[in-house]
């Protein structure tokens, strides 16, 4: 859910201006599911730009603010979050953990880095939401160490229909910066793709696993 279209608009100008999403409907992008798209983000190229990712750590630590107080610890989602986790946490001055994907496989083995309590409040950083099943899993590997897990903020989420039910599946709040469809509009207000591309990138959204 994007908590303001203003914000939204914004985001996607920014992500688009650097390149860290990239719309390329007449030479596709194969991503690592097989799937065919005409968009490829990348958030963390952001990371390196230092005025936007100041507005994005900013506009995320607002929102977790407004949403959820100051919780006890934010935490990132590996790889990609834990840049600007970490850039959230210092800016609400709270401790931060990351989740592994899955646990190391020698010394201590842990999946999740840093130090929280059982019980304690987490809100959940994400870069980017496409089926929702590696943020999800970062979740239930918190849950499973006793966090209270708020919800999730994360810069940019498809919204495909099977990220929806799998959120709701599992009870987990989800907001973000933007989204698909601001990302499409922002880019056509600004003639950043044509006419023409404006329908094949409609089409992808509403059918992504059988596009070609």
């Amino acid at each position: 859910m994007v908590l303001d279209k203003g914000i939204a608009k914004k985001t996607a100008e920014l992500l688009l201006q650097i390149n860290a999403i990239k719309l390329e409907p007449e030479n596709p992008f194969t991503w690592a599911s097989g799937w065919k798209s005409p968009i490829y983000c990348d958030n963390r190229i952001m990371l390196s730009y230092p005025m936007i990712r100041n507005f994005v750590r900013e506009e995320i630590a607002k929102q977790v603010e407004k949403l959820y107080g100051k919780p006890d610890v934010i935490a990132g989602v590996a790889t990609g979050a834990i840049g600007i986790g970490i850039l959230v946490a210092e800016a609400l001055g709270l401790p931060f953990v990351y989740v592994r994907p899955k646990p190391k496989e020698h010394g201590r083995q842990n999946q999740i880095e840093g130090y929280f309590e059982a019980g304690q409040s987490v809100v959940v950083i994400e870069d980017l939401i496409s089926t929702g099943k590696s943020s999800l899993n970062a979740v239930q590997a918190l849950k499973e160490q006793q966090a209270d897990i708020k919800g999730m903020i994360a810069i940019f989420t498809y919204g495909f229909p099977v990220s929806i039910e799998n959120f709701e599946k599992e009870g987990v709040e989800l907001h973000t910066l933007s989204d698909y469809e601001n990302l499409i509009e922002q880019a056509s207000d600004t003639n950043y793709i044509k006419e023409s591309q404006l329908q094949t990138l409609l089409e992808w959204r509403s059918n992504p696993q059988e596009w070609k």
